[in-house]
This record gives C-alpha cells, sequence and structure tokens, in this order.
C-alpha cells in the first residue's frame, strides 16, 4: 500500500520551521509554511551579520550542558540531530563551516544570505509552498487554522496537521513578537512568562561614566556569578552592560534579580595574571603619575576599565598595589532588571514541558506541534540557540511523521 501525501502546514519561516518542512517534504508530504512577514528567516538573517555563529564544536556533554534546566528536556532532540549534523546539512548546501578560535563554528563566507537563499531554492524544489503576508490568528469554531493576509482577508486552512514554529518574543520588527501566547493560552496551553534571554542588564552609572564610556567594551574579562563563570566582552551601555560574558550568566542573573530586586557580577578585568604578578606590576608606579596612566602601563587597562575600577571604589580605588591588584581581579558590579525583552538576543519562558509530548505535540491539541524558541528553554549565545531551533524542529518533523503514520 502506498503511503498517503498529506497536507501539512507550518506556522513561521525561521530555522525550525524551514529543517522541518525540509524533513517532511523529503517525505514526500504537501508542506505549505505560512508567514506573517514579507520574507522568510528575517532573524536568522539578522543573525549572519555577525557571521551566522551555527553551533558550537565543544565536546556534546558540555554542550548539552549550555541548556541548563532544558538539558534532559532536549537531549534526545540534540542527539538526533547533533551540531555534526547541522554541519553537514550547511556544508551540503554548499556552506562549507568552518571552527573559530573559540570553538564557535561559522560558515565560511561568514554570512545567512547565499546559505538561505540555496536553502529555499531546495524547499522549492521539493515542493514546499512559501505563502507570505499571513497573520496566523488562532482556529475557527470548525478546527481550521485561520489566517489574516496582507490584504486584510481572511482565510481558514485545514491541514492534516500543524506545526508552530512562531519563534519567542525578542525581536517583535521582525516578526517574534509572541502573539501565540493568547492563543495557546485561550486553549488551555501552559506557558511560562516570556523573558528576556541574551540581554544586557542595568547599571545605575555615574554621570561621567554613561557620558565618556557608553558604547565601550571591556576585552578579554572573566565574569563570575554564583559559582558559574564565563570569559568573553561586554559593553557598557548608557543604561547598563551587556555583551557575551554577560549573557552567558544572564539566566541565574535574571533569577538573582527577580528574586532580590538585584544582583552582584563580579568582574575579572586581567584574568591572564594572577593576583601577585598585577600586584608586582603595580607596585612600580612612577612618582607623579596619574592612576590611569599606571593602570594602563602597568596594568594593561583601557580607559574603560579604570573607569569601572573608579565606579566600584567609590571613585576612589585603593593606592596600595595588592589591594589595587585585587579590586582589577574582582569588581563588584551591581545590577539592576534586566533589559526589555525587545532589546534581548532571545527568550526564555514559553511553551511548558508538560504540555508536549516526545514527539513535540501539544497534549491538549493533537495534530499541533511546536518547535523552536515558543518552547520553555534558554541558552546562551555561541550556536546554541540555532542548533536548538535546528533541533526541534527536525524532532518535531519526526514526531509528526510517527503520529501521522498511526492514523
Amino acid at each position: 500500500m502506498e503511503k498517503p501525501i498529506r497536507n501539512i502546514a507550518i506556522i513561521g519561516a525561521g530555522p525550525a520551521g524551514l529543517i522541518a518542512a525540509e524533513r517532511l517534504a523529503g517525505a514526500e508530504h504537501r508542506v505549505t509554511i505560512h508567514e506573517r512577514m514579507a520574507s522568510p528567516a528575517r532573524k536568522f538573517l539578522l543573525a549572519g551579520r555577525g557571521g551566522l555563529n551555527l553551533t558550537h564544536s565543544e565536546p556534546f556533554d558540555a554542550f548539552l550542558r549550555r541548556y541548563r534546566e532544558a538539558a534532559g528536556w532536549l537531549e534526545p532532540a540534540l542527539r538526533a540531530f547533533p551540531p555534526q549534523a547541522l554541519r553537514d546539512w550547511a556544508d551540503g548546501l554548499g556552506a562549507e563551516t568552518f571552527v573559530g578560535s573559540s570553538g564557535r563554528v561559522f560558515p565560511r563566507v561568514l554570512k545567512a544570505s547565499p546559505l538561505l537563499r540555496t536553502w529555499l531554492r531546495r524547499l522549492e524544489g521539493l515542493g514546499v509552498r512559501l505563502a507570505t503576508g499571513r497573520l496566523w490568528t488562532g482556529w475557527d469554531e470548525a478546527g481550521a487554522l485561520t489566517f489574516t493576509l496582507a490584504s486584510g482577508e481572511t482565510e481558514a486552512v485545514r491541514p492534516d496537521a500543524t506545526l508552530l514554529a512562531l519563534g519567542g518574543a525578542s525581536w517583535p520588527r521582525l516578526g517574534s513578537d509572541g502573539g501565540w501566547v493568547p492563543l495557546l493560552a485561550g486553549r488551555g496551553v501552559a506557558i511560562a512568562p516570556l523573558r528576556p534571554a541574551n540581554a544586557g542588564f542595568a547599571v545605575a552609572w555615574s554621570q561621567p561614566m554613561r557620558e565618556r564610556f557608553a558604547g565601550q567594551p571591556l576585552k578579554r574579562i572573566v565574569a563570575r556569578f554564583a559559582g558559574e563563570e564565563a570569559a568573553g566582552e561586554a559593553m557598557i551601555d548608557a543604561g547598563g552592560i551587556e555583551g557575551g560574558a554577560i549573557y552567558a550568566l544572564s539566566a541565574p542573573l535574571r533569577q538573582a534579580v527577580l528574586r532580590d530586586g538585584a544582583a552582584t557580577l563580579r568582574l575579572d578585568l586581567r584574568p591572564d595574571l594572577s593576583a601577585d604578578a598585577l600586584a608586582a606590576r603595580l607596585a612600580k608606579r612612577r612618582k607623579g603619575e596619574t592612576l590611569s596612566n599606571h593602570l594602563r602601563k602597568a596594568g594593561g587597562l583601557s580607559p574603560v576599565a579604570a573607569a569601572l575600577l573608579r565606579e566600584a571604589g567609590g571613585m576612589a580605588p585603593p593606592a596600595e598595589p595588592h589591594a589595587l591588584a585585587a579590586l582589577v581581579k574582582d569588581v563588584p558590579l551591581r545590577l539592576g532588571a534586566p533589559m526589555p525583552l525587545d532589546r534581548a538576543i532571545a527568550t526564555a519562558g514559553g511553551i511548558a514541558r508538560a504540555e508536549v509530548d516526545a514527539g513535540f505535540m501539544l497534549e491538549r491539541l493533537p495534530g499541533v506541534f511546536v518547535a523552536g524558541e515558543m518552547l520553555d528553554w534558554e541558552a546562551p549565545t555561541g550556536g546554541y540557540l540555532l542548533q536548538a531551533s535546528f533541533a526541534t524542529g527536525m524532532a518535531a518533523a519526526a514526531g509528526m511523521e510517527a503520529w501521522l503514520a498511526r492514523r
């Protein structure tokens, strides 16, 4: 008996939706992707401006731990479509990948647009239909999907199965605005509140710090909080601090701020030197030399790093070399609220794990599957976000195939 061809609706044309479409169309199903924006994968294209960090090359167990509390939930999907599988897939599209010095994986062209163009041609060749300018508005009384079109008209669609891949709420101008939350909540689906992930935090800088150093980077630092640490860079913002080293700790920092109203982050501005070695350098101060020059020449600190010491030291860092070195190695920085969700790189919260079965189908809505950032997981930057989006898209497509086969 021939396998029946099913009609599949995928809502959302980001990486999770597109990779699911590729798998399902490859299994000879009729797939239509419904996208509210005028063109697909806008957030994916924006990520490509920074080089398109697809995934990470670290050992799988360490990779898995980056997903924190959601690691156990995501592990089957990540093992089924691990980082090497994503690299192989990109290589197959002609976007040969390489491992950077940090272990991050990029396409050699360091752009998303060539990969996306080739990908869309592959999907078109598989018969996938991309329908843009279609805002999903839920279901009608008969259970059909409803859409508002760019023309203002409405339309109802009744597929054999549906995949929701609508993203989080951190990029509303690119289509990820969390508008799906009330639609699913209205059907009884439990959703953890959407919060900023990989976001900066407010800091009550002094006026000189705001005026002179906003937009300046802190390079090659280590940030520490609650027994965790992250190496990288940070950026001073007029209203706070952000950057990779901050994003890596944003989950525990956000939880602490929500619980206590504030959190104290510790920064090591010279992680390459021990406190004693740094103190020995700082002991050699020339007579009449300003502290800023001394910190720059002997301590190797940039002007913004020296200014940060003044902020932490009450505008007067200690002069004694060992005390000054100790401060450089452990600068306390009091953080306030996370920056708003629309300034975050990603979204924490989303559809609760208990709502989704092993095939990523919503228990309350048989035939409706979910993938990507709609789910309640988060991860730092470094390739982990895209990897989980691809992996859950593949897993949801596999779950849908199995569910359709049973029917």
